[in-house]
C-alpha cells in the first residue's frame, strides 16, 4: 500500500501528464487579437471576460480530463499583454475576471460527483490560480488548506504559500497583511493532518512571511513533530531537515525569538539522534537510512555554520552505526546535564526549567521504544 506522500506525488505526476496534451477545447483566437493591440476599448475588454469564463467553464464540464491540461495552460499563457501601452488595462480585467470566474467555479466543483471527478476539477481550478498568483484568488483558496482530499490540501497551500504570493504578502500594505495573517492562522489549523510535503510548502511561507504568525506557525510544526517522536511515530522523518534548517535560520535572524527557536531546533536534533541511538533494536534498515540523511545534513549545513567548524563526527558515526559515539556527540553539542552543549554556549539557550524549578541544560529524553514486535 503506498503511502500518503507517495500518492501526492503519482497523482500530482498524473496532472502533470495531462499538460503536456496538445489538445485545445477553448477559443483562442479573440483573445490573441486582444492581447497584440496598443490600446483596448469596452469590447476588448469583454473579449477578456467571455475567455476567462470559457476557459473555466470547459474546465469545469470537462469530460474527457486528457485536454483538462492544455486548457488550463492555454488561459495561463494569455493572462498578460503582448504591448506595454495596454499591460495595465489587461491585466485588470483579466484579474477581475480570473477572481470572479475561479471562485465561482471552486465553489460549483466542490459539490461535484463522483469524488475523483470533484478532486480532478478543483486541483486544475487550484493550478491554475496557482498559476496566475492573484491576491483575491488566494483569499478565498485559504478556506481550502483543510479540505477533506489531501491532493486537493496540497494545492491549495502551494497556491497561498507561493514565493512570489508572500513576496506580495509582505509588501507592508494593512490588506496584505490581514490576509498573510489569514493564510496563517489556516496553516496553523491544518499542520496535524498535513503529509511532509504540504509541511514543506508551510515551512516556505513560515520562514519568509514577515508578521508573527510565521514563526508561531513554525514552531507549531517543530512541536508536532516533536510529539512524533516521542509517540516514536516513525513517519514523515525526512522532513524534520528543512523543519530544522528553518530554525536553525530564525534562532539566527536579527529580531527572532532566538530562545525559542533555538530550544526547539536542539530539542528536535536531540530527539532524531536518540531515535537512532535508542532505536537500535526496533528501527529498519531505511529508518535509520532516513534518520541518517536528517542527521548529516543538519551537521553539515547547521552545526557546521554555527560552530565555524567543519563537522563530520555524526556522519562517520552513524556510517559505522556507531551509537556510542553518536551519545558522546549528542552530549557534546546539546548538553548532558552537567553542563551545557556547544550550541547553548554559542547561542546562550536553555531547555526551560525542570520540576523543581532548575534550569535545564540538556535536552529532554526520549521516552523507551515500543517492544518489537515478533
Amino acid at each position: 500500500m503506498m503511502k500518503a506522500g507517495q500518492v501526492v506525488f503519482v497523482i500530482m505526476g498524473v496532472f502533470l501528464v495531462l499538460t503536456v496534451n496538445s489538445a485545445r477545447a477553448v477559443d483562442t483566437k479573440d483573445i490573441d487579437e486582444v492581447r497584440d493591440k496598443g490600446v483596448l476599448d469596452d469590447a476588448d475588454l469583454k473579449i477578456i471576460d467571455s475567455f476567462v469564463v470559457e476557459g473555466v467553464r470547459e474546465l469545469l464540464n470537462a469530460k474527457n480530463f486528457s485536454t483538462i491540461g492544455s486548457i488550463r495552460l492555454a488561459i495561463l499563457a494569455r493572462a498578460n499583454s503582448t504591448a506595454a501601452s495596454a499591460a495595465a488595462q489587461y491585466s485588470a480585467q483579466f484579474s477581475d475576471s480570473a477572481y470572479k470566474y475561479i471562485s465561482e467555479g471552486l465553489k460549483t466543483a466542490g459539490s461535484l460527483n463522483p469524488e475523483d471527478v470533484r478532486v480532478k476539477v478543483i486541483i486544475n481550478l487550484l493550478m491554475l490560480a496557482d498559476g496566475l498568483e492573484n491576491l483575491r484568488l488566494v483569499d478565498f483558496i485559504a478556506g481550502m488548506v483543510d479540505d477533506k482530499n489531501l491532493i486537493v490540501r496540497y494545492w491549495a497551500v502551494h497556491c497561498v504559500a507561493d514565493p512570489l504570493i508572500v513576496k506580495k504578502l509582505n509588501s507592508g500594505d494593512d490588506a496584505n497583511t490581514k490576509l498573510a495573517e489569514k493564510i496563517a492562522e489556516q496553516l496553523k489549523k491544518s499542520v496535524e493532518m498535513s503529509s511532509p510535503e504540504i509541511i514543506t510548502l508551510m515551512l516556505g511561507f513560515a520562514g519568509q512571511i514577515k508578521i508573527p504568525q510565521g514563526e508561531e506557525l513554525l514552531f507549531q510544526i517543530a512541536d508536532m513533530r516533536m510529539e512524533k517522536y516521542r509517540r516514536w511515530d516513525l513517519s514523515g522523518v525526512l522532513v524534520d531537515a528543512d523543519i530544522l534548517k528553518a530554525l536553525f535560520e530564525k534562532m539566527l535572524a536579527p529580531g527572532a525569538n532566538r530562545t525559542a527557536a533555538a530550544q526547539r531546533f536542539a530539542q528536535l536534533y536531540s530527539y532524531a539522534l536518540q531515535r537512532y541511538i535508542k532505536g537500535q533494536d526496533i528501527l529498519s534498515a531505511d529508518d535509520k537510512g532516513q534518520l541518517t540523511s536528517v542527521l548529516v545534513d543538519v551537521e553539515q549545513s547547521c552545526i557546521d555554520k554555527l560552530l565555524d567548524v567543519p563537522q563530520s563526527i555524526i556522519q562517520k558515526a552513524a556510517e559505522q552505526d556507531d551509537a556510542t559515539a553518536l551519545l558522546q556527540e549528542h552530549n557534546r553539542l546539546l548538553g548532558d546535564g552537567a553542563e551545557a552543549g556547544k550550541l547553548a554556549q554559542k547561542i546562550s539557550f536553555d531547555y526551560g526549567k525542570s520540576a523543581e524549578g532548575n534550569k535545564r541544560v540538556a535536552p529532554l529524553g526520549l521516552p523507551e521504544p515500543p517492544k518489537k514486535t515478533q
